[in-house]
């Protein structure tokens, strides 16, 4: 079996999806994107398509994992990284489907039933907050995910940190003692700041507060995993192992790594190896289409640390599209009780709807995250 042909698809909302077709077996399916960079990554994919796929044996999946990461000096960086990521989530997927067996089959077999999963809330005042995640409550779910703020300053003052509480004493208020609610720092914070946020919402015990300083940051985040009883979770802009370690040495709780953007099933897998040595759980960050969320969910049921599933159903970033709309099988994303039930499914285990890919193809405007200022006209953290 050989690779013959490598296609990618830019559907909306703001996903990229690549096809990798061979002359003698199944087709795979992944989705290799940066958001706000989707044309970016589909030019790195056909430039590895074209080096190292096309002719090459899809089942020597690690192989090409190796080519594609370190086949030239210059490597790393999310670009590259989520290129490889939807590559190789499309041969597990043609490896799934050649063997007849889901993708978690071949990582050693399932090691839970369900899935649980958390659904974003956007609201960006307390009653909004209130009514978004009771809507949420009452759809069946018992996990929410919110930002801390909107544009913030570096070192917020009372005003702003009495928000930050307010939203989260929302959150609590709905949930009550047996729900849970995550809270996204997104970066928009100092590590000073994040420190005295993580303060005020130590009393609504949320289940993990997220990226509180910036990646390039990472060497700082123990002054905020050392100042709180609050678990701490980073990872969503962390590109291998090696990136991921010094937060896991810095005490983080919670690792995030993304399916489509950390190398995808291959270095994910390894990704949540190391921080189960570290008595780390693992949450996969996916904000992204079906393709990533199938991806992720192989993951989580073949790793005995995965602690809860990030999905976009309903996003407030999924404009002219939903995750569904591609998906010829829906029951395959079904939630009962806020849980994802084990695929069984070969390859990743969901059927794309492949003519409603090509001819959403092309058809949305490039999406880019806003760029915010802070009052004074400088930059400001989105």
């Amino acid at each position: 079996m050989k690779i013959t042909r490598v296609e990618t698809f830019a559907v909306p909302p703001r996903w990229l999806f690549c096809r990798i077709e061979t002359d003698d077996g199944p087709v795979g399916w992944g989705e290799p994107v940066v958001e706000g960079r989707a044309e970016t990554v589909r030019a790195a994919v056909h430039e590895l398509a074209e080096q190292f796929l096309v002719g090459a044996d899809p089942s020597r999946i690690e192989d090409l994992w190796q080519l594609m990461s370190k086949g030239s000096f210059y490597r790393g960086g999310p670009v590259l990284s989520s290129a490889v990521a939807g590559i190789d989530q499309a041969l597990w997927d043609i490896a799934g489907k050649s063997l007849g067996a889901p993708v978690h089959q071949l990582l050693g077999g399932p090691v839970r039933e369900r899935a649980r999963a958390y659904c974003w809330v956007g609201g960006d005042e307390p009653a909004q907050v209130r009514d978004q995640v009771a809507a949420q409550v009452d759809a069946g779910f018992t996990a929410v995910k919110m930002n801390a703020s909107g544009r913030m300053n570096p070192l917020p003052n009372l005003a702003e940190l009495d928000e930050v509480a307010a939203r989260a004493e929302a959150a609590r208020e709905v949930l009550g003692p047996e729900g849970d609610f995550a809270v996204d720092f997104h970066g928009r914070f100092s590590t000073a700041g994040a420190v005295r946020a993580a303060g005020v919402l130590e009393p609504y015990a949320p289940m993990f507060v997220e990226e509180p300083v910036l990646p390039e940051y990472t060497h700082l985040i123990r002054r905020v995993t050392d100042s709180t009883r609050l678990p701490v979770a980073t990872g969503e802009r962390l590109f291998s192992r090696t990136e991921a370690l010094p937060a896991l040495q810095a005490g983080i709780a919670v690792l995030q790594p993304d399916l489509s953007h950390a190398g995808g099933i291959s270095e994910c897998r390894r990704i949540a190896s190391l921080a189960e040595t570290f008595d780390v759980t693992v949450a996969p960050h996916c904000p992204l289409g079906p393709l990533a969320l199938a991806a992720s969910l192989q993951l989580a049921f073949c790793t005995p640390n995965f602690l809860i599933q990030e999905q976009s159903i309903g996003i407030h970033y999924n404009k002219g599209a939903e995750l569904l709309d591609y998906v010829a099988d829906r029951s395959v994303f079904r939630f009962h009780d806020g849980h994802l039930p084990r695929p069984t499914g070969h390859g990743l285990g969901v059927e794309i709807d492949e003519k409603a890919v090509r001819k959403a193809d092309g058809s949305a405007k490039s999406w880019h995250n806003p760029v915010w200022r802070h009052r004074d006209g400088s930059f400001a953290e989105w």
